[in-house]
């Protein structure tokens, strides 16, 4: 586990796994490829994401691309290509001995945010769909061209018409046309739309906003929203999923330290 503030990396070929400030960075570094998922990069995202959601001494995740070209253009295509010239089948999504990598982001229990460098198509505008939040330069697109590809977007066709109303999201999905990013922060998929030149330090300043805040609620949040999503809302309103911030210790310190006029020190219990 690292201290407080103190900046933990770990580097491999396909995404490289930070952690600063109470944040894990999680970067899918194919841009060769333009950031597309093979096999081998969901595992490693997959694997990013349980092992932020294990650490204590990480609030809140950031998923995000190399370079400026995209942000992830979906399933790598010449390896499922290669993969049906071979004879073999490529994996169906929500099948076989492991979790589903949307599944996994969803179910991470903090604030999860996709920092949207370039394109976000396909598999790469369901990555930013599994997350909480979503901030993106002005001159991406995202769209999800399955239908021109034989594929199903199977995550997004579940929850694209939960978040934006139903027509637009079918239409999205029969037509495989594609939305900038100005029209998608219209719709409320993207929270925030900024200039590429602003990018990094506006994906700073967005995450620096959350986990300013008490991590045990933070993740109450999340829990409760994820756990909640489609339930009664009497129903719901009883789960009482997650952290108790009412019986933690943040609470006694958020509330002191706002009473003594002082930044509160938060112990993420």
């Amino acid at each position: 586990m690292t201290t407080k503030g103190a900046p933990m990396s770990e580097q491999s070929d396909e995404v490289i796994y930070e952690v600063r400030s109470h944040v894990a960075f999680i970067r899918i570094n194919r841009p060769e490829r333009r950031n597309a998922l093979a096999t081998s990069t969901v595992e490693a995202i997959s694997n990013g994401f349980l092992r932020a959601g294990e650490d204590d001494n990480v609030w809140a995740i950031v998923l995000t691309g190399t370079g400026d070209k995209a942000f992830c253009a979906g399933g790598d295509l010449k390896e499922m290509d290669d993969i049906a010239r071979s004879g073999a089948q490529i994996h169906v999504p929500m099948t076989g001995p492991s979790r589903n990598m949307f599944e996994i982001i969803l179910e991470t229990y903090k604030p999860t945010i996709a920092a949207v460098n370039g394109a976000a198509l396909a598999g790469g505008c369901e990555l930013l769909l599994a997350c909480d939040l979503r901030i993106a330069v002005d001159d991406v697109q995202i769209g999800l061209p399955e239908a021109k590809r034989g594929m199903g977007a199977n995550f997004a066709s579940v929850v694209l018409p939960r978040m934006i109303p139903r027509a637009i999201a079918m239409e999205m999905l029969y037509t495989g046309k594609s939305i900038g990013a100005q029209e998608a922060r219209d719709l409320g998929l993207i929270n925030r739309v900024v200039p590429r030149k602003d990018f990094e330090d506006s994906v700073q300043a967005f995450v620096d906003e959350v986990v300013v805040n008490a991590p045990v609620s933070l993740r109450r949040y999340k829990e409760m929203a994820a756990k909640g999503w489609e339930l009664p809302v009497s129903v719901a309103l009883r789960l009482n999923a997650g952290p108790n911030p009412y019986l933690s210790e943040d609470r006694v310190e958020g509330v002191r330290a706002f009473v003594e006029k002082r930044t509160p020190k938060w112990k993420n219990r």
